[in-house]
């Protein structure tokens, strides 16, 4: 049974921090951050607003632009580095305030890989017939769990959420190989505590309740790992870096993405981008990136997509996918059908 997205939707928060800004707060400068991150401004949530929250306004767009698209959905996942709470899970928050109280809800926990690593667990639970309709998830208040006291970190990060309908597609279409890991050897590398003290390989001194990071080892890491992960999911998939027509990134370096492209031997231009309006906003990075190039006409039916993400964990996700462009309507055209209506 082909398996693919159906529906999307986003939302990033109105609030906008750019370079500027962190020009005022901190020995840092637009040039500096721009040249090393790619990064010139991203979104921040309200004080009274956390992943949840996030979540359901990108459930919404979803809805506002595919009307009836959570019809049948008996299963909600929600892949998030900063949840509401422990339990219940951000997935059944979201869940009981969209309409599906009752439907099957869980987090993924996978840090920024945790979108491709959702739209696995849709695509199993689908096809072993534990769900007959998913609704995937990315949603993050990153801001509200990085150290504003550490100028390398906090320029980094930004907030934001979107949502997939996961089911059956046609033939021809949909996922074609996911690849998945996690190396827990790089979790001093980037991590977030929560009932532990601490974590192996992080020294008590360093125990920071916030999100700590080593951006030099995470670098290293991500160059590595995006290009063979991409490889692998691509050769599951029997395909080869030419059969791309468009990569879609976890958004998090500027020259991370230019390492992929050239690994992949996929040009900029063929590569979505867009984590100078955004940051990293981690498992909504991937989501943001996919439905802006939907939205502008880059990406259509057909065309043959290759996700890539890595994370905390330190973790990885690829997926090959062939884009099933038949859902739905373009903007325009939805606005055209309401004025004729």
């Amino acid at each position: 049974m082909p398996i693919g997205i159906t529906a999307l939707g986003t939302y990033a928060p109105t609030r906008v921090l750019t370079n500027q800004d962190l020009e005022g707060m901190f020995d840092t400068t637009d040039e500096w951050i721009v040249s090393r991150t790619g990064i010139r401004e991203r979104h921040l949530a309200d004080k009274d607003d956390f992943a949840s929250d996030m979540g359901v306004r990108s459930v919404n767009d979803l809805t506002a632009r595919s009307p009836g698209a959570l019809q049948g959905v008996d299963l909600v996942i929600c892949a998030t580095s900063s949840p509401d709470a422990f339990f219940p899970s951000t997935a059944a928050l979201i869940a009981g305030r969209v309409g599906l109280a009752g439907a099957g809800a869980l987090d993924v926990s996978v840090a920024c890989s945790g979108f491709v690593y959702a739209l696995s667990v849709a695509q199993g639970m689908l096809m072993s017939g534990a769900a007959t309709k998913v609704l995937v998830v990315g949603a993050e208040v990153l801001s509200k769990i990085i150290d504003w006291n550490d100028r390398t970190t906090c320029i980094l990060f930004g907030d934001g959420a979107g949502a997939a309908i996961v089911e059956a597609v046609p033939e021809g279409y949909g996922f074609q190989s996911f690849v998945l890991g996690a190396d827990s050897a790089g979790g001093p590398s980037l991590y977030k505590l929560a009932v532990a003290d601490r974590i192996p390989g992080v020294p008590a001194e360093r125990a920071n309740p916030l999100l700590g990071m080593n951006g030099r080892e995470v670098f290293k890491f991500a160059v590595r790992v995006i290009g063979e992960s991409g490889e692998q999911a691509l050769n599951k998939a029997g395909l080869t870096g030419s059969d791309i027509d468009w990569l879609v990134p976890h958004q998090a370096n500027v020259r991370i993405i230019e390492s992929a492209c050239g690994r992949f031997g996929v040009s900029m231009d063929k590569t979505v981008v867009n984590l100078d309006r955004y940051g990293n906003t981690s498992t909504a990075s991937v989501p943001l990136a996919l439905c802006e190039a939907i939205d502008d006409g880059r990406i259509k039916d057909g065309d043959q997509l290759l996700l890539v993400a890595f994370g905390g964990g330190l973790s990885w996700g690829a997926s090959a996918m062939k884009w099933y462009g038949g859902q739905r309507q373009s903007t325009a055209d939805q606005q055209e059908a309401v004025v004729a209506g």
